[in-house]
């Protein structure tokens, strides 16, 4: 008899969430993001959410204990400079992130309202940020 192998298919982060209002300003009108399906046990118990844009899948929790605020998430992607453009042009005013280089590639962090941070990273890309300015953090 043969043991079945594990085939593991996604990694989907949890991320501790206090005010729906501010993770949908977040992570829909800022971040792209759409809703997936949303979650209550009852009306007026806690949200349990899932939003995505293309591969990029998170769910947001208002739930004591299903995860700790202040947690990273490490995302490749391909365009991290137009994401960087993207976000830059939407003028969200508590958010200016810039672009970061490092022996890896280069690099955009988001800081959710909630501390959550979402490290979007293009392996191997050269560090010239889409608005011409240097590139932060640059290790030399």
């Amino acid at each position: 008899m043969s043991a079945m192998t594990p085939d593991f298919h996604r990694t989907v982060p949890v991320f501790r969430i206090f005010d729906v209002a501010k993770a949908h300003e977040f992570y829909l009108d800022y971040l792209g993001c759409t809703v997936d399906w949303e979650h209550r046990f009852e009306p007026g118990m806690p949200l349990y959410t899932q939003v995505s844009r293309g591969d990029l899948v998170l769910h947001l929790s208002e739930h004591h204990g299903d995860a700790t605020p202040g947690s990273t998430v490490y995302t490749e992607l391909t365009g991290v400079r137009a994401l960087h453009a993207e976000l830059a042009g939407k003028n969200y005013p508590y958010l200016r992130p810039g672009l970061e280089q490092d022996e890896i590639g280069t690099s955009l962090t988001l800081t959710d309202p909630f501390g959550n941070r979402l490290r979007f990273n293009e392996p191997g890309a050269a560090a010239q940020p889409s608005d011409g300015a240097p590139a932060t953090g640059t290790c030399g």
